[in-house]
């Protein structure tokens, strides 16, 4: 077993997002999402796709949300989603805001 520092990779990719999946566990079953929205950034997708569920934490800060759910999620809050559901996540606050998202198969679907 070993410590995969999910943060630095976010911070290194351009889209502020590092998976923990299949490359690092070898596993389809389940998955890890560390992102990193900056402030005034909108826009950032969470689509679990077919297949999928996911459930949505609000680590640092929070967030308005829009498309399938609108509303805001403050930091300390989750929300969960399937299949092909479009949400956007808004970081409207001074501060990088971050958000965990844990993922599973709950069909025949494999992504990543």
């Amino acid at each position: 077993m070993k410590a995969i520092e999910l943060k630095k990779r976010a911070i290194a990719a351009k889209q502020g997002e590092s998976v923990l999946g299949l490359s690092d566990t070898g596993s389809h079953a389940c998955y890890m999402i560390y992102g990193i929205v900056k402030p005034g950034e909108k826009g950032r997708l969470v689509n679990p796709g077919k297949g999928h569920e996911e459930i949505v934490l609000a680590a640092r800060g929070g967030f308005d949300l829009t498309g399938a759910m609108d509303g805001r999620l403050e930091e300390g809050c989750a929300f969960h989603c399937a299949g092909d559901t479009s949400i956007f996540l808004e970081n409207t606050g001074s501060q990088e805001a971050v958000y965990i998202i844990s993922g599973g198969h709950s069909e025949e679907g494999h992504h990543h």
